[in-house]
């Protein structure tokens, strides 16, 4: 590995008052980064408490929030709406950042920052959201306005970029880039143009055999009007007939390479490999074989993003809410602004955000009905501490809720376990230029042979004074979408998230560095690039408890109910894998307090 690629050292033992102390700039592993959930883990794996007697810190708050992604953040300002700018809270969390899966990626090449997003990636609709969303914009300093001309729609068709599918050679026999994408995932990029080959000429310059050519052609050219059933059943049937069968049986697909193609097709719309798909799953998220069709319509186009994505919301919240972090008086300004960690957690402000800090327990004082004060415990550098408030708001992860919140009911706790979490990898990578992706005219690419199973060009987004890259000669950050799968297909949901949570924790930075290399030297090699020389820097952004996935019957209902001066926030509560959504339930949260 190249001692550019060497992961920048990590920041999270260093004290947030360290001038030197700035999260966004790390690179190497980064998301549910190391060490962040090793408190967590105890309770999970059962393991001993190993911090000793809680301290007092003397401290009492009107409210602690448990999270500091969008949804504690948000939380945070509309009880100040609700009670007052003068109430004292705390927000804490056990990574090293604020934002939560909103993430922002810095990347630095020859002195100039690249800014992208790990995590949290746009606002969906956002023009459609509840008035208190868009009145919570207004408050932060988000104008959605501005996205119509900071998002270059023209940026692909400008440069011949469209999507493409990369077959390797150890998964398909030899490398190849066929100028079609085979599935409809590359239509949520604004402006993307459609396959540059009709299915007849792009199957053929597939590597598959003349059987998988077939069949792959035979998939793309089917459709519902196959199905052995009449038309007013069809709707019945496709909600409850697998996908897999329909492929298998009904098409009659026996070739591993189509059937891999279509278990990787779905990514993060499905939250799942596609054979654990209903037909009607499938065809809502595009999958292999299933019409390309607009993601979102003319009124409601996906280009509500940040240059680091809804890291954008995240820093206008935390300037709204600690107003000397940073410079800048609306969320575009924020957008290069330099964020100065060491406000963020001062005695002497109304509200302070405290990281690197796992909270392990949180109870009433006294009888749950009658209480006037919650007990809130958090480790922070393996030494346990103990402090008091008024109300607590549960903005973290919903399964570790019944592992800290020890007063909570039983059937709640129940309620809050059933909730499920698809890992995610989103991994910027920084390139000195991108000239073999213009030479080759990817924008976008599927790669279903490889653990990121999309590469593309970053949202082209300028926006105050930070500028997109300009052209192909120039410094830019390309995206690496993973959602791993287990490597055993039809395991269920469960087994499959489990399995590939742990294969992603137990890699190590130069593992993924080794699988990065091999695929974007197999499928840009050909025009000139040269990895070790091209490529500056790698984030890797992992998210063991990535999307929501919603659990059985009224799980999420019973569970987000409130108890006591204790409330429930948090995309998971909703539940949706939705920042408006996470921000939503940040509202409901203060207004169920008592």
């Amino acid at each position: 590995m190249g001692s550019a690629l060497l992961p920048s050292v990590h920041q999270s033992a260093m004290a947030e008052s360290d001038t030197a102390y700035y999260p966004p700039s790390l690179t190497g592993l980064r998301g549910h980064h190391p060490g962040a959930n090793d408190v967590a883990h105890t309770f999970a794996f059962g393991q001993p408490k190993p911090w000793g007697t809680p301290l007092s810190t003397n401290e009492t708050y009107d409210l602690v929030v448990v999270g500091a992604g969008l949804s504690g953040l948000a939380a945070a300002r509309f009880y100040q709406q609700r009670h007052g700018n003068d109430k004292k809270i705390l927000i804490i969390d056990n990574h090293d950042d604020f934002g939560g899966h909103a993430k922002r990626n810095e990347h630095t090449i020859n002195g100039q920052r690249l800014i992208s997003y790990g995590g949290s990636q746009t606002l969906v609709e956002p023009r459609q959201a509840s008035p208190i969303i868009l009145e919570l914009f207004k408050d932060i300093g988000v104008d959605l306005k501005r996205f119509d001309s900071a998002f270059d729609r023209d940026f692909f068709q400008r440069h011949g970029l469209g999507p493409v599918t990369y077959f390797d050679k150890q998964q398909f026999g030899r490398d190849a880039v066929v100028q079609h994408p085979f599935c409809n995932y590359y239509n949520y990029i604004e402006g993307l143009p459609q396959a540059a080959l009709s299915d007849e000429v792009a199957v053929a310059q597939t590597p598959l055999t003349p059987t998988g050519k077939a069949q792959l052609l035979r998939v793309l050219k089917a459709g519902l009007h196959v199905l052995p059933v009449p038309p007013s059943e069809l709707e019945d049937y496709i909600q409850t007939h697998s996908y897999y069968d329909y492929l298998t049986r009904t098409l009659g697909v026996t070739d591993r390479a189509v059937l891999r193609m279509a278990r990787h097709s779905g990514l993060d719309w499905s939250n799942a490999s596609t054979e654990l798909l209903s037909i009607a799953e499938a065809k809502e998220c595009g999958a292999l074989g299933f019409a390309p069709v607009a993601v979102y319509d003319a009124e409601n186009p996906y280009i509500h993003h940040f240059p680091d994505g809804n890291a954008g919301v995240a820093r206008a919240l935390v300037k709204r809410l600690i107003p000397d972090v940073a410079q800048g008086s609306s969320a575009e300004a924020l957008v290069t602004a330099q964020f100065n960690y060491g406000h963020l957690d001062r005695a002497t402000s109304r509200v302070r955000i405290r990281l690197n800090s796992t909270v392990v327990d949180v109870k009433h004082i006294g009888q749950p009905d009658h209480a006037d004060t919650v007990s809130i415990q958090y480790v922070q550098n393996n030494q346990a501490h103990r402090m008091t408030a008024r109300h607590v708001i549960m903005a973290c992860y919903n399964m570790m809720i019944p592992h800290i919140a020890s007063d909570l009911p039983d059937y709640q706790k129940a309620a809050l376990a059933q909730q499920m979490k698809s890992p995610l990898i989103y991994t910027t990578v920084g390139l000195r230029h991108w000239r073999a992706f213009k030479a080759q005219g990817i924008g976008f690419a599927m790669c279903p042979g490889h653990l990121h199973q999309a590469v593309f060009m970053d949202f082209p987004v300028s926006l105050g004074d930070y500028q997109y890259t300009g052209g192909a000669d120039e410094p830019c950050v390309i995206q690496m979408i993973s959602c791993p799968y287990s490597e055993t297909p039809g395991k269920s949901r469960a087994e499959q998230y489990r399995e590939a949570r742990y294969q992603m924790l137990a890699r190590s930075f130069t593992d993924y560095e080794a699988d990065i290399r091999r695929q974007l030297t197999g499928m840009l090699s050909s025009h000139g690039f040269n990895f070790d020389r091209d490529v500056t820097s790698i984030t890797i952004n992992r998210w063991a408890h990535g999307y929501t996935v919603a659990g059985p019957g009224n799980s999420a209902e019973l569970g987000r109910k409130p108890f006591g001066r204790i409330s429930i926030a948090n995309a998971d509560s909703a539940p949706a894998a939705d920042a408006i959504e996470a921000m939503l339930m940040g509202h409901r949260a203060v207004s169920e307090l008592p």
